[in-house]
């Protein structure tokens, strides 16, 4: 049994430093795992042909990767890799990639299958130990929202990008800067920054790069996800109830539909940003 103190989860939600959420992934990382199956940590993307977890999460990752023009790419950044799912899925899939999975969080990176041309990194993504110059993409899937700051994360994506080089971020984002009333629940349990997406674009823009793709799926992300919960909660719920108590469940369900209602009204959605810097920059 996976023991949570609710003051701890309040308080890394609260400040959201790097070892807040390095202690918030290494305790509630399990129930995704739980609920899915699988190592991947992201929402997923849902369609007709996408309906389960593992499928919708694969099916995330592969249009991230189309976004990014992997199979063209040589030497990638993951910046916030989790448990490297994604980036095993990549390689797996585009042979010519070497792959460097960033993480702060040592023991996720330990945990990691290990496989050829996949090398980890235990870094901060405001501090990327790279020369300049020296990559082609840098990927942040799911993971910029806990970016802090994120122009900083920005300027370092600049800095170790290649000229014409690619940054590609997956992350939740806030409409119109909605109040804490607005958000409810989302507030407490939707832990990390809560950029909204001009600020984000703003600070893309600042950081020297140009956004050359952009989708909003968050119809196709929080949605669906709250529905497959709901439809199957009683087998989740005994699944999560192994190693959570009782509460940390009810709070899951609860921030989930409350998720769903967000996303239905557009207070939060989903962004996939494809940014590129010009040519020669400095």
């Amino acid at each position: 049994m996976i023991s949570i103190n609710p003051l701890d989860v309040l308080l890394w939600t609260l400040r959201r430093n790097e070892r807040d959420v390095v202690q918030l992934y290494s305790t509630l990382s399990p129930i995704m795992q739980l609920a899915t199956g699988g190592n991947m940590l992201n929402f997923g993307l849902w369609d007709s042909e996408h309906r389960e977890p593992q499928s919708a999460q694969k099916n995330l990752s592969y249009t991230f990767a189309k976004m990014a023009d992997l199979d063209s790419a040589n030497k990638v950044l993951d910046v916030g890799s989790g448990l490297s799912a994604p980036a095993i899925y990549w390689k797996n899939i585009f042979d010519n990639l070497f792959i460097f999975c960033v993480n702060t969080n040592y023991s996720q990176l330990y945990l990691s299958e290990k496989k050829q041309d996949i090398e980890f990194v235990n870094s901060s993504s405001t501090k990327l130990p790279f020369s300049t110059k020296s990559v082609d993409r840098v990927l942040a899937l799911e993971s910029a929202q806990h970016f802090k700051p994120f122009s900083k994360f920005i300027s370092e994506s600049k800095r170790v990008l290649v000229d014409d080089g690619l940054l590609v971020l997956a992350i939740p984002i806030t409409i119109n800067k909605p109040s804490s009333s607005k958000l409810g629940i989302l507030k407490f349990t939707w832990s990390s920054e809560h950029y909204g997406l001009d600020e984000i674009r703003q600070m893309i823009h600042l950081g020297g790069f140009s956004i050359l793709e952009e989708k909003l799926i968050g119809s196709s992300v929080y949605e669906p996800l709250t529905d497959y919960y709901v439809e199957h909660r009683k087998e989740l719920k005994k699944l999560i109830l192994k190693k959570y108590s009782s509460y940390v469940e009810t709070i899951l369900f609860k921030s989930l539909k409350k998720m769903k209602t967000a996303s239905q009204k557009k207070i939060i959605d989903y962004a996939l940003l494809k940014c590129q810097l010009p040519s020669n920059s400095d």
